[in-house]
């Protein structure tokens, strides 16, 4: 299992080696509250990132706003290349709610502007924590709002390892059901292509696609592609991916 790694140029400095050393051992010893208090500079951000090297658990960040989210979320970045931080914010650029004015008899519908980018950062953030242990969610408060139950949405996921027999119409109605597109022309976020003995499948949450070759029922070969040029950029063993 990946380890936590800080890497940085600075060392523990001041009140921070004892700082870190008290957060550490409340930890340890289960204390559900603690409070470290610094002014603005003093390097509370660095001092949290030594605490989760040494305790090596997911941990979640939450900011009171996207802006200083954005802010945590780049130092963290910085500090832990090797491991997963995620981003995960409310997706809205612009949200309106439905209203009413009576005194006028005017009905406001429901408006929304969807950022994608930020909404891919929101899938990418779920998938690391159903992958891996390394992960660092840095979040606005829109992180406490229930987006489904964690048990059935890890059942749901498709799993295919090369060697694995798996009927392909299966696979391809097992990506609809976790709301994947099919469109053989386009291949772009949650949609899938199938060409002949070959699915590809570019995840809601990546940047990069998969290419499963099949020969009959057969996993024959898993790769990771540039979904715009098709260039293979590595083979893998197998590969998870997760609803859209």
């Amino acid at each position: 299992m990946p380890r936590f790694q800080l890497v940085s140029e600075f060392q523990p400095t001041g009140d921070q080696p004892e700082a870190i050393a008290a957060l550490v051992e409340g930890l340890r010893r289960g204390y559900k509250h603690q409070t470290l208090l610094g002014a603005t500079g003093t390097g509370k951000t660095y001092v949290m990132a030594k605490v989760i090297e040494a305790v090596q658990k997911p941990t979640l960040v939450i900011s009171h706003n996207k802006t200083l989210a954005a802010q945590l979320y780049a130092e963290f970045r910085k500090f832990f290349p090797h491991n997963a931080v995620e981003y995960f914010v409310s997706y809205y650029d612009y949200y309106q709610p439905e209203a009413y004015l009576p005194q006028y008899d005017l009905y406001i519908e429901k408006d929304a502007d969807i950022n994608e980018e930020i909404d891919r950062l929101r899938l990418a953030a779920t998938a690391a924590l159903f992958s891996r242990r390394d992960v660092i969610i840095v979040a606005s408060v829109s992180c406490i709002y229930a987006i489904g139950d964690p048990e059935e949405w890890g059942q749901v996921t498709l799993r295919l390892a090369r060697g694995e027999r798996h009927r392909r119409e299966t696979v391809l109605r097992h990506l609809v059901s976790i709301y994947y597109e099919r469109n053989d022309l386009e291949l772009a976020r949650g949609r899938f292509r199938v060409r002949g003995d070959t699915l590809e499948v570019m995840p809601a949450y990546g940047e990069t696609a998969y290419r499963i070759g099949f020969w009959g029922d057969e996993v024959e070969r898993i790769t990771e592609i540039n979904p715009l040029t098709g260039e293979v950029l590595a083979d893998l063993e197998e590969v998870t991916i997760f609803p859209a």
